[in-house]
């Protein structure tokens, strides 16, 4: 079997930022993945799964309620190495183009306050398994760390 693109990036050197991942074309119009990298992979602890589920509940639920990207959003959800997450875009997009989206969905993270939405038994399959606190302070870290001054390493993947 031919070994997919997700796994020929460099993983030694990846650094946390927002990479496209791939893009591919359906009917007509082009899907955009992006690779939004939290932790730096196999260098620093991947995120625990309570506080990636809260990040993809509240990332989920800003992303599909925004006023210009909304009708974009295809997926938000994340990797299952627990380094970061994907977001699917309808749209031919560079990454430094989400960029204030992002900034956007992670001030709103990082200063949630509230129920988490979706989080109950009826909504959730796992609805018990959420960290607020824990998600806030990732959040901030990344938008601190990361999106705030992002540089070009951050942005296109290693070669």
């Amino acid at each position: 079997m031919e070994k997919i693109a997700s796994f020929t990036v460099d993983h030694i050197r990846l650094v946390p930022g927002v990479y496209v991942s791939r893009k591919d074309t359906v009917n007509s119009s082009v899907i955009t993945t992006f690779d939004i990298r939290m932790t730096s992979p196999n260098d620093e602890p991947v995120m625990n799964t309570a506080e990636v589920h809260t990040i993809e509940h509240l990332g989920a639920t800003f992303l599909r309620n925004h006023a210009d990207y909304k009708d974009r959003v295809i997926y938000f959800g994340p990797m299952g190495c627990r380094t970061g997450f994907y977001l699917l875009l309808a749209g031919d997009y560079s990454s430094a183009d989400i960029v204030p989206l992002l900034k956007e969905m992670y001030t709103f993270i990082a200063s949630y306050e509230g129920e988490i939405p979706g989080a109950s038994a009826k909504d959730c399959g796992n609805y018990l398994d959420m960290n607020l606190p824990m998600a806030k302070y990732l959040a901030r870290r990344f938008l601190t760390n990361v999106l705030t001054d992002i540089h070009d390493s951050q942005l296109y993947y290693p070669e």
